[in-house]
């Protein structure tokens, strides 16, 4: 599906028609919640309220500058936004994923940005077994998990073909036997890659079609 930025803020994002600014991060002193408007302009889709607005904030802590994309639904009550630059450091991860996912999760992409593969891939392969294992898989190894909620229905088959292609899977980096090889960069961010889109299946997607059938 192609993505259009027309479609920020429809059927998933923060709530409200305004944007959420106290959930903006400065990226280059991590204060939160501390900005004031420099620049504002809009867009208006032809033939339709909704509108895409392109503002500046300058940080009050630090004088830095964020650049914010944001646009709230057709139908008011939610609206959604990119900021760059985005911090480096990850501070929380989605608020509606479970918390032990999510804490393996962002530990899981702190360790890629650090180039430490070993822990990237242990604790992607963490967060990994552990929403599988939430939503019922069962088997001997990632592999065989992956496969059972495939069988159940609850993956789609390509999720399934996918996971046997991600060599990371079939490892068992978390029991290390002497003289073992140290994980790649390509596996560590292999399987990281495979958990994003995992959650994003298992855990996003329902979020937004909750959201859009409470709207509704």
């Amino acid at each position: 599906m192609t993505f259009s930025w027309w479609q920020l803020g429809e059927g998933a994002g923060s709530r409200g028609d305004e944007l959420a600014l106290y959930e903006i991060t400065c990226p280059f002193c991590m204060e939160q919640n501390n900005f004031e408007l420099e620049f504002r302009a809009a867009k208006k889709k032809p033939n339709s309220r909704k509108v895409l607005n392109f503002d500046t904030y300058k940080c009050g802590n630090c004088s830095g500058y964020v650049m914010v994309l944001w646009s709230a639904s057709e139908r008011g009550g939610l609206h959604g936004y990119k900021v760059l630059p985005w911090p480096i450091k990850l501070d929380r991860h989605p608020a509606h994923w479970p918390e032990d996912v999510g804490r393996f999760w962002l530990q899981a992409n702190r360790s890629l940005k650090e180039e430490n593969w070993d822990a990237a891939a242990v604790m992607a392969r963490s967060s990994l077994q552990l929403a599988l294992r939430a939503h019922g898989a069962g088997g001997a190894n990632l592999k065989l998990e992956i496969d059972d909620l495939a069988k159940k229905g609850i993956l789609p088959p390509h999720m399934e073909e996918w996971s046997h292609e991600v060599r990371e899977l079939g490892n068992d980096s978390a029991h290390p036997q002497p003289g073992q090889a140290p994980t790649s960069p390509k596996d560590a961010k292999d399987i990281a890659e495979f958990l994003g889109f995992l959650l994003e299946y298992l855990y996003d997607l329902p979020q937004r079609i909750a959201t859009y059938r409470a709207r509704k």
